[in-house]
């Protein structure tokens, strides 16, 4: 390290980088070393501001860095390798990307004039990923290396979050240059818009206070905005049903009256019905994907329709909408509340309660009811003691599947930031590093990851990861030996046959945590299940993973098929067999 004229500190390029990631505020990077990283971590080996965490594959890595971003809001942190490092990375890069996640991942290159021989472990990072990130850098001058970081955080946190890749070549890590962080940057071509315009949001309020059903629809983005105290206030103002996507559960308190439960296709019955019938259809930080839409013609059919996002390319993309508001959540619905509050009309209190009725009466028809006597554990009754024993305060992770689905429909999510799932990839294999993430950054609250014994398979070796590191995380294994999810399309669908759906050659899930010196614990009777989760969630020191045989043949209901409307659901038996008795 050298000292210039000017004051300034002369730096390698790797220096710089571990710098900057501690002027930046990082508190922890997830990576796995490799040749063209390793002045990197040389570097970060001599610093003790930025903690390293070792996973097992750089898969993992992305997933953990995606998990801690979910759960605290600032931007997750990777790096990876050049090559097999960098594409490794790939699916997570594409899972955070698809939900807008902030990340910032560092990919190691070859040198500079290297790139485009086809050298050792040399692939185009930028070119492969940028259709799954916000933005992507290729830094070919360690002096501009800090400003990079510096933009890349900006980039990768402000308006539609997302994930932003540093491609750094060796050489420039091992070059030197005077340091500078910037305080700011300043991207021209890049303007987000946080405020609304006031003449839509005035005809918005003037739609909403004349609806005679009125149904308002969330997602992630209210999450992302830090916006549910904000939301809940609105919806509590004017006394409307609310329902949330799979990616905005926990925005709006489940325990509370005026939630209708998820919608979608595998949302409840009384919020799938409300979406269709209602008149006036406010969607607050949700972007109209197509577990959501369902048929797009059917879509709401009756419903003027009210948008607010902050990324206007999801504005009528593929849903058109009658009022387009381009802004930040809690801006628009910050200035939403000041004109209810300031105008003297108010809404229709019969029509409203004539509604409210409607709904009970959807609501009345308990579309989660299962059966809770049988001899075998149901799924469902896993997720509902694991709440009850919890008390609603756990983070959860899950991975994707049939059982992602049932922690969705019965945990009961109260708390925003507290449900971690991947929506819009559907990645397996999420689930266990993003708890890793989840866990350490609140090494003191209970993190649960729900999972199917096909999805944990994907990223199992992290296990490792959590013994090196100590994380007492409760793996939930929901464990059917089937793909579920595709079990119960097969079952809809293909007239029964199972395709390459049944898990055969499973390993002993206690044995192999077991092996990797956590607790195993396997549970077949009904009667055991809430003991062996209050033993788990007892130990806050150690991983317990337990395997829970639960009944093969349970489907997640209600269920939209693809292409099907809102109001045609699959529905089960017991409301199946009240309809044909009336």
């Amino acid at each position: 390290m050298q000292q210039q004229s000017t004051g300034a500190e002369i730096l390698t390029g790797a220096e710089i980088l571990a710098r900057s990631l501690k002027d930046e505020g990082v508190e922890y990077i997830f990576g796995y070393p490799g040749g063209a990283v390793l002045h990197i971590y040389d570097a970060l080996f001599k610093q003790d501001a930025v903690k390293h965490i070792l996973v097992r594959h750089e898969q993992g890595a992305s997933h953990a860095a995606d998990g801690y971003a979910r759960a605290t809001g600032r931007p997750g942190v990777l790096l990876v390798t050049s090559g097999p490092g960098a594409t490794n990375a790939v699916t997570g890069i594409a899972t955070a990307y698809m939900d807008s996640i902030p990340m910032v991942i560092i990919t190691g290159q070859v040198n500079t004039w290297a790139i485009g021989s086809d050298a050792f472990q040399e692939v185009d990072s930028v070119g492969i990923t940028r259709p799954c990130v916000k933005h992507n850098f290729l830094v070919k001058d360690v002096k501009d290396l800090a400003e990079t970081i510096k933009k890349a955080f900006y980039l990768a946190s402000s308006g539609r979050p997302g994930p932003v890749v540093v491609d750094v070549p060796k050489d420039v890590t091992a070059l030197t240059a005077e340091y500078h962080y910037p305080e700011s940057v300043n991207i021209r071509s890049y303007s987000p818009v946080e405020k609304g315009h006031s003449g839509q949001i005035k005809r918005a309020v003037e739609m909403l206070l004349a609806a005679k059903k009125p149904m308002i629809y969330t997602g992630g983005g209210v999450v992302l905005d830090n916006a549910s105290e904000i939301l809940v206030e609105f919806t509590k103002l004017l006394g409307f049903p609310i329902t949330n996507t799979l990616m905005g559960l926990g925005s709006f308190p489940a325990s509370d009256r005026q939630f209708l439960g998820m919608l979608g296709m595998h949302g409840t019955y009384e919020a799938n019905m409300a979406m269709h019938d209602c008149d006036v259809l406010l969607a607050v930080g949700a972007r109209f994907d197509d577990r959501v839409v369902g048929k797009v013609e059917e879509f709401c059919p009756y419903a003027k329709k009210i948008h607010i996002d902050i990324d206007p390319a999801s504005i009528s993309k593929s849903v058109i909408v009658d009022v387009p508001i381009v802004g930040s959540v809690s801006s628009v619905l910050t200035d939403m509340i000041a004109q209810l509050k300031a105008t003297e009309v108010k809404t229709d209190a019969d029509a409203l309660t004539q509604w409210w009725n409607q709904i009970e009466a959807w609501r009345k028809q308990d579309c989660l009811r299962y059966d809770t006597k049988s001899d075998i554990i149901k799924p469902q009754g896993v997720i509902q003691k694991l709440h009850e024993i919890t008390k609603g305060d756990a983070f959860i992770t899950s991975d994707v599947g049939q059982h992602q689905m049932w922690a969705a429909q019965y945990y009961g999510f109260n708390k925003p930031r507290r449900w971690i799932n991947s929506g819009g990839l559907g990645t397996m294999g999420f689930g266990l590093p993003a708890a890793i993430g989840v866990q350490l950054a609140y090494p003191d609250e209970t993190v649960c990851c729900v999972t199917g014994e096909a999805s944990i398979m994907m990223c199992i070796q992290e296990l490792s990861t959590c013994l090196q590191y100590g994380l007492p995380i409760n793996v939930v294994s929901l464990n059917n030996r089937y793909m579920g999810m595709v079990r119960q399309w097969q079952e809809f669908f293909y007239e029964g046959r199972y395709a390459m759906s049944y898990m055969d050659a499973l390993p002993d899930f206690v044995a192999l945590a077991n092996s990797f010196g956590h607790v195993g614990l396997r549970v077949e009777s009904p009667a055991d299940v809430e003991a062996a989760l209050k033993e788990a969630i007892a130990d806050t020191k150690r991983l317990y993973f337990i395997d829970f045989v639960t009944d093969q043949t349970e489907n997640v209901f209600p269920m939209i098929a693809a292409g099907k409307g809102h109001h045609e659901m699959h529905l089960p038996a017991h409301m199946t067999a009240e309809r044909d008795l009336a």
